[in-house]
Parts: C-alpha cells; sequence; structure tokens
C-alpha cells in the first residue's frame, strides 16, 4: 500500500472579545451562537483548556508545528512547539473552553469560561467547518479512528489545508490523518483554536474571580 503524505491542520484560535460594552459583547455572543462568525479562541503567551464529551470529526488531520509569537527559552527564537490536530467537519457534545489570567492587581486571578452544547440532541450539539486546535497535551476516555494511515507532514489530504501562521516543525516528519475520528471525554490543553464556522448552541461566557476551569 503507497504511502501517503498528511497535512496539517489545526485548531486555530477562538477569540472571545473583550470589549467595554455589555451590549457588544452579547452580539458577538448571539452571532456566534448562530454560526454567524467565524471563530477563534487565543491568549497572548498563555495556554487554556478545552473539555468535550464528545468529538465526532470528519476529515481529520495532525502533524507537528510551531505557533508564532511565542519564545523559546534559550534559543531566542520565536514560536511554541504544538500538535495541530484539524477537522473539516465536527460535531461536539458539552463544549467548555476556559482560560485564567492570574495575578490581576486587587482581583487575583480572573477565570473566562465558555460553554456550548449541552443537550445529546443532534441540533442542539455544536457543529464547525474547518476547525483546527494547536494542542500542547491530550487526554480522552477513548478514541476510535477510522481510514487512518500515517505519512510526513506537508500536505494535506483528508483534512483542512494548511493555513498561514503556522511553521511545520519538520516538512518532513511524522503525521497522521484518517477519514474520521471520534474521541469521548476529551481533556485538552492548547494554545490556539480556530474554525472557518462554529454553530454554538446554549453559548454561555462567564467571568469569575479565582480559578474556574473546565477540568
Amino acid at each position: 500500500m503507497e504511502s501517503q503524505v498528511r497535512g496539517g491542520t489545526r485548531w486555530k484560535r477562538f477569540a472571545v472579545v473583550m470589549v467595554p460594552s455589555v451590549a457588544a459583547t452579547a452580539a458577538i455572543g448571539v452571532a456566534l451562537a448562530q454560526g454567524a462568525l467565524a471563530a477563534s479562541f487565543s491568549v497572548s503567551g498563555q495556554s487554556f483548556k478545552v473539555r468535550a464529551a464528545s468529538l465526532d470529526g470528519k476529515g481529520f488531520s495532525q502533524y507537528g508545528a510551531i505557533d508564532s509569537g511565542y519564545t523559546l527559552s534559550g534559543g531566542g527564537e520565536t514560536g511554541h512547539p504544538v500538535a495541530v490536530s484539524a477537522f473539516s467537519k465536527a460535531t461536539i457534545t458539552k463544549l467548555c473552553q476556559s482560560v485564567v489570567t492570574p495575578n490581576i492587581p486587587v482581583i487575583g486571578s480572573v477565570s473566562l469560561k465558555l460553554t456550548a452544547g449541552d443537550s445529546t440532541e443532534e441540533a442542539k450539539k455544536v457543529h464547525a467547518e474547518n476547525l483546527y486546535i494547536d494542542v500542547a497535551d491530550l487526554d480522552a476516555g477513548s478514541a476510535e479512528f477510522r481510514g487512518m494511515d500515517i505519512g510526513v507532514a506537508g500536505k494535506d489530504l483528508k483534512g483542512p489545508k494548511l493555513k498561514g501562521g503556522k511553521e511545520l516543525s519538520n516538512p518532513n516528519g511524522f503525521a497522521q490523518q484518517a477519514d474520521e475520528a471520534v474521541l469521548t471525554d476529551v481533556k485538552q490543553t492548547a494554545w490556539a483554536t480556530t474554525a472557518g464556522t462554529f454553530t454554538l448552541p446554549g453559548l454561555h461566557m462567564s467571568l469569575s474571580t479565582g480559578v474556574n476551569e473546565c477540568y
């Protein structure tokens, strides 16, 4: 069987825009919930946590890459090593993303948490297209890959195309892909999440003092 070359993908950024106006924040939340906006989430120089009860993704790709905008210790180079995972389409149940900003004067730590898709009904699950995650750590209760193959990073086959803003850690390095990937009880530490479109039924965003993470 011929060895195939695989392409990258990444859960890129899921940008929650913090604005002075509560009305503007609400409008952004409504638009995301209706799938009207491309979505990204990233925190400068900071990782965040992502949890999902289940993730069923079609067109999966994964490879090693370097996130830009970070300083690696010792070498003075900018970048942060990640395992980039991507899905052409994904259905997610009980999605949670959280980030803690520590050491704010007077207040201390502040936690931002986003949740959506708390129902198991298909219409009330989170749906995403061209979904990327820049993963630093991953745990899953179970994982099933269908139509899987392993090869060399650098060229997309089954997942979304390689996007700008990332540098392959090794263009000839390890990569994998699958027609479908089904994961349950997913816990990830990530540096960025991005989707071309996100539909987030039951979207809820909260800010709280102290540490309040997804897991």
